[in-house]
C-alpha cells in the first residue's frame, strides 16, 4: 500500500458504511443514520480532495467513487421508501434513472467504445438534491426540522432533476452512440 491508495481506501470504507446506514434507517435509529451518512459525505469530499490535491487519481477511483455514492443513495432511498418517509414513486424514479444510465453505459462500453465517466452539471445537481433530501428527511425524524413544505419542495426538486438528468444522459449518449456506430461502419 502506498499513499496513492488512500483515496481508494477511503472510498472502500464509504462502501462499507452502506449496510450500517441502511440498518439504522430500517430500525428507526435516525440519529445514528444521520451521523453515518454525514461521515460518508465527509469521506467523499476527503477522498476527492486528496486525489486531486496530490495527484492520486486512478482509474479504480474514478469508477469506485461514483459507485459508492450511488450505492449509498439508492440504499438510503430504498430504506426511506420502505419506512414510508419518501414516496414510492420517487424511489422508483431514482432507481430507474440509475438503471437506465448504468445499462446505457455498459452497452456503450461493450458495443461502441471504452467509456470514461463524464457526469454532467445537471447530474451533479441531481446528486446534490438527492443527498439534501435524504439529509432533510432523516433530520426531520431526529429534530422535526425542516418543515413539511420544505420536504415537499425537495421531493419535487429531486423528481424534476432526476427526470431531466436521466433524459439528458439518454439524449447525449444516444447521439454519441449513433455517431460512433456510423463512424465505425463508415
Amino acid at each position: 500500500m502506498t499513499a496513492r491508495d488512500i483515496p481508494n481506501l477511503i472510498t472502500a470504507a464509504r462502501v462499507g458504511l452502506v449496510a450500517p446506514v441502511a440498518w439504522m434507517l430500517l430500525n428507526g435509529r435516525y440519529g445514528m443514520a444521520l451521523l453515518l451518512f454525514g461521515v460518508a459525505g465527509f469521506s467523499d469530499a476527503l477522498d476527492g480532495y486528496l486525489a486531486k490535491r496530490f495527484g492520486w487519481e486512478s482509474r479504480l477511483g474514478s469508477l469506485l467513487d461514483p459507485v459508492a455514492d450511488k450505492l449509498m443513495l439508492v440504499v438510503s432511498y430504498l430504506a426511506l421508501g420502505w419506512q414510508g418517509l419518501v414516496p414510492p414513486w420517487l424511489v422508483a424514479a431514482v432507481i430507474l434513472r440509475d438503471l437506465v444510465i448504468v445499462g446505457g453505459a455498459v452497452a456503450y462500453h461493450l458495443l461502441i467504445a471504452p467509456l470514461e465517466g463524464e457526469p454532467t452539471m445537471l447530474s451533479k445537481a441531481n446528486t446534490l438534491v438527492q443527498i439534501i433530501l435524504v439529509l432533510a428527511v432523516v433530520a426531520d425524524q431526529v429534530v422535526m426540522w425542516p418543515p413539511g413544505w420544505v420536504l415537499g419542495v425537495l421531493i419535487w426538486l429531486v423528481a424534476a432533476t432526476t427526470l431531466a438528468s436521466g433524459v439528458g444522459y439518454v439524449w447525449v449518449w444516444g447521439h454519441r452512440a449513433l455517431g460512433g456506430t456510423r463512424a465505425g461502419r463508415g
